[in-house]
């Protein structure tokens, strides 16, 4: 080994060494003085000289090398204009669109249906309808509706009275869009209510509509025909 690649791979060993301590410290003090802070699963330099990133499941948070200060916020690059809390945010809570069961989602599609997108819905849910009418303006689409029943107690039963109907997805848009309400679900029928419960909690769906897009982005809340477009195209044109 030369003298060259001796001291490269030394000052490798020292940096790596350096920064296992580093996150050691910041571990060590967040937990000591802060103790009812989620687990920080983990710990990561920023592009802010200084600035650690620390990962709680899929929040984000920062704090100095030392860990004596706790920073909420968003980092903006104003060169590149990029929010880079929110790229890294959108990256820790992307879900592959691949590995849905869209077996278990209620579709319909306008047009060629070459676009995709996925949604987590309650039936009860005033933002959910606003965003089912939307939708029936967005071009060669097609949608995949997990029924996921959060807000009232009746929300799993009229889930469970669309899913058992004759024809779901006209079930779900008379209620949706036009108000027609379900016929009860006739007893026997076995419905994916239950799964899609368990999935919106496996991604961490906390409120509907929740959107998910082809390339994994997902989008909380309702979006306009607008933005469902815009953001259609940006999946189609990365």
């Amino acid at each position: 080994m030369t003298l060259r690649r001796a001291v490269a791979t030394a000052s490798l060993l020292l940096l790596a060494t350096t920064a296992i301590a580093q996150e050691a410290t910041i571990r060590k003090n967040l937990a000591e003085r802060l103790p009812n802070l989620p687990k920080i699963d983990e710990v990561s330099k920023t592009a802010v000289n200084g600035l650690y990133e620390v990962r709680l499941g899929n929040e984000v948070v920062y704090t100095d090398a030392e860990g004596n200060y706790l920073i909420q916020g968003e980092i903006v690059d104003t060169r590149a204009k990029k929010n880079l809390t929110q790229e890294r945010v959108n990256k820790l809570t992307a879900i592959d669109f691949a590995s849905l069961p869209l077996q278990d989602a209620i579709v319909w599609k306008n047009g060629s249906g070459k676009r995709k997108i996925a949604v987590f819905a309650d039936p009860n849910c005033g933002y959910c309808k606003r965003f089912e009418r939307d939708l029936q303006n967005v071009k060669d689409v097609t949608v995949y509706t997990f029924l996921f029943p959060i807000l009232a107690p009746d929300s799993t039963t009229k889930s469970n009275a669309i899913w058992c109907a004759k024809d779901r997805t006209k079930a779900w848009q008379d209620w949706m869009i036009r108000g027609v309400a379900p016929a009860a679900a006739p007893a026997g029928c076995n419905t994916p209510v239950a799964r899609n419960t368990e999935l919106g909690r496996k991604h961490r769906v906390n409120g509907t509509p929740a959107l998910v897009f082809e390339d994994g982005t997902r989008v909380p809340g309702a979006m306009s025909t607008e933005q469902i477009e815009a953001q259609l195209a940006q999946v189609a044109n990365p």
